[in-house]
């Protein structure tokens, strides 16, 4: 008998989509770019070739009807796509129709209106479109935006693919770093069904799950370093403040370097760990930072237990920024390489582009606060331009939200010019091309703003599609392609929808 997995919801669909993708004589693996893609990806292609199901593997920034019309060109019968899919099955379903291929999706985004599939492959579930192999925690009322990634749902899928010899456990490892790469964790911790997978992982002996300061770049960064970006918790003194944190650091007993390198905080003992702590505590209540911030310095951190110490790919938070660093500069084949274990030539070129990808958002996020957002009643925008790359817009927007004139309270909207750009190496100024005759637009929230009621998922595809283009996403964070010179328009559809949702 098949095990139930991680997830026993949506096992009987798990187990449906995995005898679909063994009877394939062979499978056109197609996944999204970014973080939760590239490893819901690594997840599938390791799953087929355990399972010994032949493949190849595509990935898209975008799946709309043009990149579905080619797939559907193209020479596979039965395609698999991971974290996107459902909300394209309108496009997906007529093609599934025709018979051009059967599609399987492992997804965890919001499905399209079943009235806009075709009724001859999709069925309505909830309100949903469904069809006949489809594993989509919504469809379950599982949560997708916090209780289970697209990388999570690909783990579920891998666990039913499960060769007779062995199992996927140690898969649950890229599965985690997808959850986090999607900023699923609540108050710091990943639940629901991702914290199940976190918990087959650790038995696996993939997984650590420990409590120690929980700040970016714990095992890479300088120690005054980390203390310095702390951009989550703001300690006046230390916080972008260089200096401010040399000399905090140097009133403690805590060697900062080793035989001339910097020290990180995974280079210290217990006893430094702790002095450090007690001293950052002590520091953020003199300077009256709020209790709720100052506890969150310490919580749940996820680490990889075949990862070197010292390395981006040991912490989960690190991995996902440096696959987010490789597909959204056009070299998703790097990303993957480095999910299916490269850790030579793909790793280095990965850690190249995280450096430049590290330079492009500072100097996004550099513009945002000079030039400011435009305030509507419900909403607040910005356009990029070609100055920031639609790949990395709807990060810089995220990261912006709480900056100096960015209201954190209220959605963002973010407009960048729809690029076919590919070297993968250009700066924040560099782009150059044809007049963009789209463009892509990514929102951000909060969950605060969820619990009121937004749903920017609703309104990216409502908005879009009334000004001619289309798009999708999650509650908390959405995107659209727009025809370029619909921006005011969509802005204000978005305005009254966002209005309406937060009444």
């Amino acid at each position: 008998m098949a095990s139930a997995g991680p997830v026993p919801d949506l096992a009987e669909r798990a187990a449906t989509c995995a005898d679909r993708l063994r009877e394939a004589e062979a499978v056109l693996l197609a996944s999204h770019i970014d973080a939760d893609g590239l490893t819901s990806a690594g997840i599938a292609s390791q799953a087929l070739e355990r399972a010994g199901i032949p493949f190849e593997t595509v990935f898209s920034k975008q799946l709309d009807a043009e990149e579905v019309a080619a797939i559907a060109a193209g020479e596979y019968d039965t395609v698999l796509f991971t974290d996107f899919g459902s909300g394209q099955l309108d496009i997906i379903s007529r093609h599934a129709a025709a018979g051009d291929f059967t599609p399987v999706v492992a997804d965890h985004h919001q499905p399209a209106d079943p009235e806009d599939c075709d009724p001859a492959v999709v069925r309505e579930v909830d309100g949903y479109a469904d069809t006949q192999f489809h594993l989509n925690p919504l469809l379950e009322g599982i949560d997708g935006s916090s209780e289970l990634s697209g990388a999570g749902a690909a783990y579920v899928l891998a666990r039913a693919l499960e060769p007779e010899k062995g199992d996927n456990r140690d898969l649950a490892a890229l599965a985690v770093v997808g959850a986090v790469g999607d900023m699923q964790t609540t108050d710091g911790e990943l639940v629901g069904a991702n914290q199940s997978i976190v918990d087959e992982g650790v038995a696996a002996g993939a997984i650590e799950e420990t409590v120690d300061l929980a700040l970016y770049g714990t095992q890479t960064r300088p120690l005054h370093k980390l203390l310095e970006y702390s951009s989550d918790v703001d300690i006046p003194g230390i916080t972008n403040d260089e200096n401010g944190a040399l000399r905090f650091l140097d009133g403690l007993d805590v060697e900062l370097k080793d035989e001339g390198e910097w020290r990180c905080w995974v280079d210290l003992t217990d006893d430094e760990r702790q002095t450090v702590f007690e001293a950052l505590a002590q520091r953020a209540i003199e300077k009256k930072v709020r209790a709720d911030r100052i506890d969150s310095l310490f919580g749940t951190t996820y680490v990889l237990a075949d990862e070197i110490e010292g390395t981006e790919l040991r912490d989960v938070s690190e991995f996902s920024t440096l696959l987010n660093a490789t597909a959204r500069y056009e070299r998703a084949d790097v990303g993957l390489a480095v999910c299916l274990g490269d850790r030579g030539e793909a790793l280095d070129r990965a850690r190249e582009l995280l450096q430049n990808h590290r330079r492009n958002l500072s100097q996004g996020i550099e513009m945002v606060e000079s030039e400011g957002v435009t305030k509507e009643e419900h909403v607040q925008w910005f356009h990029a331009g070609d100055r920031i790359r639609e790949t990395i817009v709807g990060i810089v927007a995220g990261m912006a939200m709480g900056a100096d004139g960015v209201d954190r309270g209220t959605p963002i909207l973010a407009f960048a010019e729809k690029t076919d750009d590919s070297n993968g190496d250009e700066d924040i100024d560099g782009d150059e091309g044809d007049e963009a005759a789209e463009v892509k637009v990514s929102s951000r929230g909060t969950p605060s703003l969820t619990r009121r009621g937004l749903d920017l998922s609703t309104v990216m595809r409502e908005a879009s599609r009334a000004v001619g283009g289309d798009g999708g996403g999650h509650d908390v964070a959405a995107g659209a392609t727009v025809p370029a010179g619909t921006e005011e328009e969509f802005v204000a559809l978005a305005d009254e929808l966002v209005g309406e949702q937060l009444a």
